[in-house]
């Protein structure tokens, strides 16, 4: 049941993250230098450790794939949660052409030297031609194997966080289809 709430609780992030718009407005209201996104009306910037990045980049290796978000153009959010009680953290993005998004989160409280077991990952691809390939957080692997994220930094000067994460996901929820899947983090809020 545990992991069924962290899936869905990623869902949400990524779901939340779908109409994601980066505009160079900083409506009254926002935290300093978060940008007008219209990430805020379905997440809370304003809540504690929930943050939009402004500088910085999200890499994913998938394979022979590296998939690279760039907060100056690209929409990158921390996010915290309080869920039944349970706190989570996640990392969320999508890029400017709505094509490809990533959602990593994990139980706990965020702080520096951070390393944690995943509680759900997933990546998403979409064309307007085709249906949506969706890698995600296989059910088919232990708990122990299914990830790590590590944060170095967090909350330290200008960086929001910075760290590197592994996972294993699988393509369209297949048992037969395992995908190694590592990065990098290094987001800044200025």
């Amino acid at each position: 049941m545990k992991v069924f709430k962290n899936i869905v609780f990623l869902f949400l992030l990524l779901a939340a993250f779908s109409a994601c718009q980066k505009e160079d407005e900083v409506p009254v209201g926002l935290k300093a230098g978060a940008k007008n996104d219209s990430l805020n009306t379905a997440i809370n910037l304003n809540a504690p450790g929930t943050f939009l990045a402004l500088k910085g980049l999200l890499k994913v290796d998938m394979g022979d794939s590296t998939y690279v978000f760039d907060a100056a153009t690209d929409s990158i959010a921390f996010v915290s949660v309080d869920l039944d009680s349970n706190k989570y953290f996640g990392i969320t993005a999508i890029n400017k052409a709505h094509t490809v998004s990533f959602g990593i989160s994990s139980a706990g409280v965020a702080r520096a030297d951070t390393n944690t077991t995943i509680a759900g990952s997933q990546l998403l691809f979409s064309k307007d031609d085709s249906p949506a390939v969706q890698y995600t957080l296989s059910k088919y692997i232990s708990v122990r194997d299914m990830g790590k994220i590590n944060l170095t930094k967090f909350q330290q000067d200008s960086t929001l966080t910075k760290g590197t994460f592994y996972t294993i996901l699988s393509r369209q929820g297949k048992a037969s289809s395992f995908y190694k899947t590592t990065g990098t983090f290094d987001l800044r809020l200025k």
